[in-house]
């Protein structure tokens, strides 16, 4: 890596420590560090289990347990033990500390509003956080299954349409392609799998069954920011295990040669080319994989 660069990452770490007040001794005039806020709302975001919120927070249990214990000293919130399992142990917030966690929900809220409302690239300025954040967390992925019809679900699928429409020569219509019915989908037919990242769904992919031993891979997007991580393959592998739990023998795909990283990802993972099995007026390129 040239020298250039790693002065390029230095100056943006400084701009970001600068400009979130990573070192004020009162984030967002609050009154409390950023550590400590970044555990009051963690409680609010990720739940009372102090073992979750320390693996979200990647705090030591010293240093948690610390900002935990002073938090409680100002009535932000009360301690349990866990009715199932001892060994785990809870903090509420209180009604004050919802209240400080809503206040904090709300400056961080107007914060990221008006750092876009003062850029005159605010597309550009989204893009660059999405690559930045999904390099930060990439070991922080998880392929969570999900309602097709999940508002996170739908937010991949109109990506995944929208870039469709700019890489095919003809463009793309949803409603002209052989769209799969979400209940399809669901169990006890298929599956629908969603790649999040704190709450930001980054891909899909679909497992179309009609009760049969064939079934279908559907909707296979990642985010261009996740792209290179291996999310499309283990979106792939899971569709797969449920595939093998439904009993289907036979897995088949369609896709574009528009789309060349598709058509590798599948050759090097074991599918073979077949005829064309369907209709459908987009796809020039059939596959087919025996589980």
């Amino acid at each position: 890596m040239k020298d250039q660069d790693i002065q390029r990452i230095r100056r943006f770490n400084r701009a970001v420590t600068a400009k979130l007040g990573v070192l004020d001794s009162s984030f967002m005039g609050r009154g409390r560090p950023l550590g400590v806020a970044r555990v009051i709302h963690a409680i609010g975001h990720f739940g009372s289990d102090i073992g979750v919120i320390r693996t979200q927070l990647g705090l030591d249990k010293a240093v948690l347990s610390r900002m935990l214990r002073g938090l409680e000293s100002d009535g932000l919130i009360t301690f349990r033990v866990d009715t199932k399992d001892a060994r785990k142990r809870h903090a509420d917030l209180t009604d004050k500390g919802q209240a400080e966690y809503n206040a904090y929900d709300t400056l961080s809220n107007d914060h990221a509003a008006d750092l876009l409302a003062n850029h005159p690239q605010t597309e550009q300025v989204l893009k660059a956080m999405d690559l930045i954040a999904t390099a930060f967390t990439r070991d922080h992925v998880a392929i969570t299954p999900m309602d097709p019809r999940a508002c996170q679900s739908i937010s991949c699928l109109e990506n995944y349409y929208t870039e469709l429409e700019t890489r095919f020569e003809r463009g793309f219509d949803v409603s002209l392609s052989r769209d799969p019915e979400a209940i399809n989908m669901m169990t006890p037919l298929g599956a629908f799998y969603v790649a999040m990242s704190d709450g930001v769904p980054l891909g899909c992919c679909g497992l179309k069954g009609v009760g049969t031993e064939v079934a279908e891979i559907k909707r296979l997007w990642v985010s261009p920011a996740a792209r290179g991580m291996g999310l499309a393959q283990r979106l792939l592998t899971e569709c797969e295990v449920a595939a093998r739990e439904l009993g289907i023998k036979v897995l088949r795909l369609d896709t574009n040669s528009a789309l060349p990283e598709a058509e590798k990802l599948y050759r090097k993972t074991g599918w073979t080319q077949i005829d064309r099995f369907n209709d459908d007026p987009y796809p020039d390129l059939f596959f087919e994989k025996a589980l």
